[in-house]
C-alpha cells in the first residue's frame, strides 16, 4: 500500500505477527527514512529490501516512534543492511534495551536492537530531500512515544497513539491512560481536521474523523 503526496511518497508494509505497519517515506530525490521496521521473518526483510531497491531509494535515517518490540523487530536488520542506527526518545531507551527479555513472554525471538545513534525530542526536525517532519512528544502508550508530523503535506506518522476508531493500549508497563488521552487531545487534536494519521496498526484515518467518531474520546 502506498499513497501519493505533494512531495513525499508513503509506503506502508504490515509485518510480523502483530501486523505492525512499517513505513518507508521517500522524498523526490530518492532519499528515504525507515520508520518502525517490524520485519520479523527473512521474507519480510526481503520485502523491505525489494521495495527500497525497486523504488531506487537511499535510506538516510532509521526512526522509531517507540520501542515496543513489534516496532523494533527490524532495527538490527536495517542497521546491518543500510548502516543506520535507530533514533528514538530517550524515555524509551530502557524499553529498547529490555526488549530481548520481555519478547520471550510473547514467544517472539528478537535480535537486540543496536544502541541509538541519536535521541529525539519534542520540536526536533527530521529533514531529508526536501521533506520535513516535526517531532511531537506523545507519551501514554509508553513513556517515550513520539510521532512525526509533516505539516506542509498534512499527515502524521502516528505509531500507537491514535487508530481508526481506537487508541493505543495502556495496560503494558509504562502505559498511562490519562496521559495518552492528554497526548491525543493536546498534540493530535490540535492539528487540522484534514490531517491524515498513518497509525502503527490498521488503516489510515484523519484527525477530523477521530475527533467526531472515536468512541474512546
Amino acid at each position: 500500500m502506498s499513497a501519493e503526496r505533494k512531495t513525499s511518497r508513503i509506503h506502508c508494509l504490515p509485518f510480523n505477527p502483530f501486523q505492525e505497519n512499517t513505513y518507508v517515506v521517500a522524498a523526490p530525490n530518492g532519499e528515504c527514512v525507515i520508520i518502525d521496521p517490524g520485519c520479523y521473518e527473512a521474507r519480510e526483510e526481503q520485502a523491505l529490501e525489494r521495495l527500497i531497491e525497486r523504488e531506487g531509494l537511499k535510506p538516510v535515517r532509521l526512526l522509531n516512534t517507540h520501542a515496543h518490540l513489534d516496532h523494533i523487530l527490524g532495527n538490527a536488520f536495517v542497521t546491518e543492511r543500510w548502516n543506520l542506527k535507530p533514533e528514538l526518545h530517550r524515555a524509551d531507551h530502557d524499553l529498547l534495551r529490555a526488549a530481548p527479555v520481555y519478547s520471550e513472554a510473547w514467544g517472539i525471538r528478537l535480535t537486540p536492537s543496536p544502541e541509538p545513534g541519536a535521541f529525539l525530542e519534542e520540536g526536533d526536525w527530521i529533514r531529508f530531500g526536501g521533506v520535513e517532519f516535526r517531532v511531537l512528544f506523545t507519551p501514554g502508550h509508553c513513556p517515550g512515544h513520539v510521532v512525526f508530523y509533516n505539516e506542509a503535506e498534512g499527515y502524521v506518522i502516528g505509531g500507537d497513539v491514535l487508530f481508526q476508531r481506537s487508541i493505543g493500549r495502556t495496560d503494558l508497563p509504562g502505559g498511562d491512560h490519562a496521559q495518552l488521552l492528554s497526548s491525543i487531545r493536546e498534540k493530535l487534536f490540535t492539528l487540522p481536521d484534514a490531517t491524515v494519521v498513518w497509525p502503527g496498526h490498521g488503516p489510515e484515518t484523519t484527525v477530523g474523523e477521530e475527533r467526531v467518531e472515536n468512541p474512546f474520546l
